[in-house]
């Protein structure tokens, strides 16, 4: 075995270029990079194989014999050179590290496919079905699309992604119609992703793209939709049996209406086990906290009516048609039958004369409004939609039905 030695501080660290005694089919052998470090050896393969008469055993290069022999030196050199840059960080790092942390990093920074923002966001999104993050993946999904759509390219490198590629993505994204909120959406995803390869040393910190870019500025500015409480009475009222196929929607939003505005995930998930008399027991998806419902008229009436017509499985809704179905399943049938959903409340809302576009979410933000509207402390409103602080029910409130303003200005004419 024939070697070129470099020694790296105190700790002995040998990066060698060695011509490893492995005879190919060719006649030559493999040119690899060996690393010595607490007595642990491991070898790396360069993209090289040379014969023993046109290596020189001394300097650990080719001779003169070799054909390309200058270019092919200054590549081995570039393999010596990203080894010790390696070597170096981990050094700056941390104290002591051991030759497997230097593998790891080696071989993603050598290897172009590990490098790929495409190949990694797959990585990601495989990883979210895994542990049955069913809406990351979709979003992760959606946004590596797009991003390759705007890219033209499967190459793309951690490297590439700068201030300038983020928004010229953005004006790209603009052009076809996105507004802030929805771009927003794609930008926390490619900054998610970036941060999880900074974190597995695929990227590198020193070029992160969103210290520049902000996304702040991308904050959705659409006015959050609210109904007053003689509009949810409309729905409320609404005659199924003029309107049968209308049932389940509608009882899907008034069930959310007087259950502090329960969203659509957790309706679907709710399970007949937690109704217990006239309480309602459920841990919110989003938060994970904790609620304890009372179940008023409204609600008993469509408890009722599930029961009666019920598909025999364990949730109280028939949007999932069998129990024990899988993340992705239970993600397919969410989205498939919240598009239906909210179809139909927009068909509802043009039934009972209501003028404003009617969602899952409207139920929600109707609850704190017609609280606000009956004099409600916000303190009381916070408390019973869950949120985290009162600064987040004070902002939710602001951007409510300005009704009350409005019949405030009123007393002025």
């Amino acid at each position: 075995m024939y070697l070129c030695c470099t020694r790296f501080w105190k700790e002995m660290i040998n990066v060698k270029t060695v011509l490893r005694k492995k005879k190919l089919s060719t006649g030559a052998y493999p040119i690899c990079l060996r690393i010595t470090k607490d007595r642990q050896t491991k070898y790396f393969k360069t993209l090289f194989n040379a014969t023993e008469n046109e290596w020189n055993a001394k300097t650990g290069k080719f001779n003169k014999r070799n054909q390309n022999y200058i270019q092919n030196n200054r590549l081995i050199h570039k393999f010596q050179d990203r080894a010790l840059q390696i070597i170096g960080e981990l050094h700056l790092e941390k104290d002591d590290y051991t030759l497997e942390e230097f593998e790891k990093r080696y071989r993603i920074e050598s290897n172009p496919i590990k490098n790929n923002v495409f190949e990694f966001w797959d990585e990601i999104i495989a990883e979210n079905l895994l542990a049955g993050r069913t809406g990351n993946a979709r979003v992760n999904k959606d946004s590596r699309y797009i991003v390759k759509l705007f890219h033209n390219s499967l190459k793309l490198t951690f490297r590439e992604i700068t201030p300038a590629f983020l928004h010229k993505f953005e004006v790209f994204l603009r052009a076809r119609g996105g507004s802030d909120g929805g771009i927003g959406v794609k930008m926390r995803a490619i900054r998610a992703l970036y941060n999880f390869a900074i974190e597995r040393n695929i990227a590198k910190e020193k070029f992160y793209p969103f210290k520049t870019y902000k996304i702040s500025k991308l904050k959705g500015k659409g006015l959050k939709k609210a109904l007053r409480i003689d509009q949810v009475k409309r729905i409320v009222q609404l005659d199924l049996n003029k309107y049968p196929y209308f049932t389940n929607s509608r009882n899907y939003f008034v069930f959310s209406f007087y259950t502090r505005g329960m969203n659509f995930a957790d309706m679907m998930k709710l399970e007949w086990k937690t109704v217990d008399n006239d309480k309602i027991f459920y841990t919110r998806s989003k938060t994970k906290g904790n609620f304890m419902i009372k179940i008023l008229p409204p609600v008993r009436e469509i408890l009722d009516y599930y029961h009666k017509n019920s598909l025999g499985t364990k949730y109280v809704f028939p949007i999932l048609l069998k129990d024990e179905l899988t993340p992705t399943q239970l993600e397919n049938r969410k989205h498939k039958t919240l598009q239906r959903y909210n179809k139909e409340l927009k068909e509802i809302a043009k039934i009972c004369e209501i003028d404003k576009s009617l969602s899952s979410y409207v139920a929600r933000h109707s609850f704190a409004n017609c609280l606000k509207q009956k004099g409600v402390a916000t303190d009381v409103i916070s408390e019973s939609m869950g949120h985290q602080n009162l600064a987040i029910t004070q902002a939710y409130l602001k951007e409510l039905d300005s009704a009350v303003l409005d019949e405030a200005s009123e007393l002025l004419l």
